[in-house]
């Protein structure tokens, strides 16, 4: 038993790992955790900024394959270009500033994106990671349960990220 949590730790720490931040109206703190070379699973927490009189907190957590199809970036210089897509769960809470109920939403989240690994240990990516689901949005549902709109409008984001 000790024998195989230490061979699954080894390999848990010899894999590529990046921790950082998303900038975009959906920011959040992000930490990528890659499983070889083809994939990796993308964990960020949302801050949702002041928006239509409230502010929130959520996540997505997608499984993402790198350089799917086979299909890399083809203008690799000093450092790396990698391109990616994956799928997996989205869900938070928008808490109102006025009166108003706060509200929730949860769904599938979607995520494409290309990034660029330096030859030092940092990365830039620009990426959007939309959601499809349920949410109570008092906007766009009048706080009955329904479609997410919102969760369509991530935006593009611009992640910031240290590779250890």
């Amino acid at each position: 038993m000790i024998a195989v949590l230490a061979v699954a730790s080894l390999a848990a720490y010899a894999q590529p790992r990046a921790v950082g931040v998303n900038l975009g109206a959906w920011s959040s703190f992000s930490y990528q955790h890659g499983f070889g070379e083809s994939n990796m699973l993308d964990v960020a927490a949302n801050v949702i900024l002041p928006i239509n009189s409230g502010v929130g907190v959520g996540g997505h957590v997608t499984y993402d394959w790198i350089d799917p199809f086979n299909a890399p970036v083809p203008w690799n210089n000093k450092g790396e270009w990698h391109w990616y897509m994956g799928v997996g769960g989205s869900g938070g809470f928008v808490f109102p500033t006025n009166n108003t109920n706060g509200w929730w939403y949860a769904g599938v989240a979607g995520h494409i994106g290309i990034e660029y690994d330096f030859w030092f240990p940092f990365q830039l990516s620009l990426d959007w990671r939309p959601s499809i689901g349920v949410g109570n949005d008092p906007i766009h549902n009048g706080g009955n349960v329904g479609f997410n709109i919102p969760g369509l409008w991530g935006g593009i984001q611009l992640g910031v990220r240290y590779k250890f």
